[in-house]
């Protein structure tokens, strides 16, 4: 059992003997309950000989049954009366380690709670069987203890324990420390989910004795992104994060990310982070049909997503939804994953859609680093479909040309024989024959200032344009 971070990784190297009359073809697993509702994935190995001659592993498919909880494993060949078959299993679990305690000051270390059986639980009778378990460090608080306990080191061990009957349990119980970062989920929403820090932050503390003060939490993530990724961006609400770093080769891209402040148990930060692939490494045709081929998961390693929606530093998701949207007009469309997930259809509208763009939702819950396997996404697409949107633009500033040329050579005027219309034209031109007369009243007063009737002619002007002021009221 593997214990050194918030991720509990079992390894059970097994030898099977069939006991029974009769030949099988399968076999049942157990697990502790505690540890069977946060099982997140498991993998069975099967391989023959030994040493060199040992062939490679064959992974073996694996059902949950489902009314009795348990693992069905089935054999890559029967297993006659009498033989033999060795087996590796790894099981994953999440969130199966508890803080204890809940709270924690920025100077304590951080302990936490593991509950299991020290016997092997199992469907059937077990032979012989012992124990190990693998802490972070030396230091453990307590731990159940048998005749045949002893720790050694930073691993535990149990056992050999013999002659065990079907679904024999003798729980144990172990508090040790570990210091590792705990989050719980993602765009994303990073929660630290380890003990909760009590009593005030101290930046002073944390940056003279960072190896003392505040070991449990972390300031920097790394995100394994595939091969020739580019255009890659990290922002949060306030805007861009500058405090990251890019590391790439043929095989990866490594980008650290450092959020703004060091995060403890309890504390959350939110940031967005996007980069852009090219297309023809994971977009493939086969048989008419486009098919996409792409990891599933989150680029931050040691991250568990629990229920909701691809490292260094041990994380926890609260959700993780992988949406896939694909062009406009796409149909016949189908996605295949190498475990289970629960898939829905939506529709996304974008610029120049009309019907919208098909998207894909796996969703699945408890994922771990061992779901980062590849999933394909099926679809067919029409090449003619990438015409539609030039078309339409092309369409469109066509009519806009037309209705503009259309609007230039249509006369909008009210119609010349209404009687509104034929009194402005008679307004119109009452106006113009009185800046006429004015012009020539100017003249006549420039020559003849002394003329006896000047006054009198200007007094009847100035009567004649406010009347004529008051009627365009």
């Amino acid at each position: 059992i593997d214990l050194t971070s918030h991720i509990v990784r079992v390894l059970s190297s097994l030898k099977i003997e069939n006991a029974g009359p009769d030949a099988v073809s399968e076999v049942l697993f157990a697990f502790p309950n505690m540890q069977a509702k946060n099982l997140a994935a498991i993998k069975t190995f099967y391989s023959e000989g030994k040493g060199k001659g040992k062939s490679p592993s064959i992974a073996l498919p694996t059902v949950i049954v489902q009314r009795e909880g348990m693992p069905l494993i089935a054999l890559p060949k029967s297993l006659e009366k009498g033989k033999t078959l060795n087996m590796d299993m790894l099981a994953v679990f999440a969130h199966s380690l508890t803080p204890f305690p809940e709270e924690i000051t920025q100077a304590d270390v951080q302990l936490l709670v593991y509950q299991d059986s020290a016997y092997y639980l199992s469907p059937y009778a077990v032979k012989v069987q012992s124990l190990g378990i693998r802490l972070p460090n030396g230091r453990v608080e307590s731990y159940t203890k048998y005749p045949n306990t002893k720790l050694v080191d930073s691993e535990l061990k149990y056992g050999p324990f013999e002659s065990l009957p079907p679904f024999s349990y003798s729980p144990i119980i172990v508090h040790f420390e570990n210091n590792h970062p705990f989050a719980i989920t993602e765009h994303y929403t990073i929660v630290h989910g380890g003990a909760r820090t009590k009593g005030g932050f101290s930046r002073i503390d944390y940056q003279m004795r960072t190896n003392i003060r505040g070991t449990s939490s972390f300031s920097l993530l790394t995100a394994l992104l595939p091969p020739r990724a580019h255009s890659i961006y990290y922002r949060d609400e306030i805007g861009n994060i500058s405090t990251s770093t890019l590391w790439a080769d043929s095989r990866e891209t490594q980008f650290g990310i450092q959020p703004r402040f060091p995060i403890f148990g309890g504390w959350r930060t939110t940031f967005t982070i996007g980069y852009s692939l090219p297309l023809q490494d994971f977009l493939f045709e086969s048989d008419g049909k486009r098919v996409l081929n792409i990891t599933y998961g989150c680029p931050i390693q040691e991250a568990v997503a629990d229920k909701l929606i691809n490292l260094l530093s041990p994380l926890a998701i609260l959700s993780c939804w992988l949406q896939v949207v694909l062009p406009e007009g796409s149909k016949d469309i189908s996605a295949s994953a190498p475990f289970h997930t629960k898939q829905s259809e939506e529709v996304k509208y974008s610029h120049l859609d009309i019907v919208g763009r098909p998207v894909v939702v796996l969703e699945k819950t408890n994922v771990v680093p061992e779901h980062n396997l590849y999933f394909q996404v099926f679809y067919r697409f029409s090449n003619l479909s990438l015409l539609r949107e030039p078309l339409m633009l092309a369409s469109g500033f066509f009519l806009l040309f037309v209705a503009c040329i259309v609007y230039m050579h249509t006369d909008m005027a009210i119609s010349k024989t209404s009687a509104s219309y034929l009194a402005k034209l008679q307004w119109d031109e009452v106006l113009l024959k009185m800046d006429a007369t004015a012009v020539h009243f100017n003249i006549f007063k420039n020559v003849f200032p002394w003329h006896p009737e000047l006054f009198s002619m200007e007094k009847d002007a100035m009567l004649i344009n406010y009347n004529l002021f008051c009627i365009s009221l």
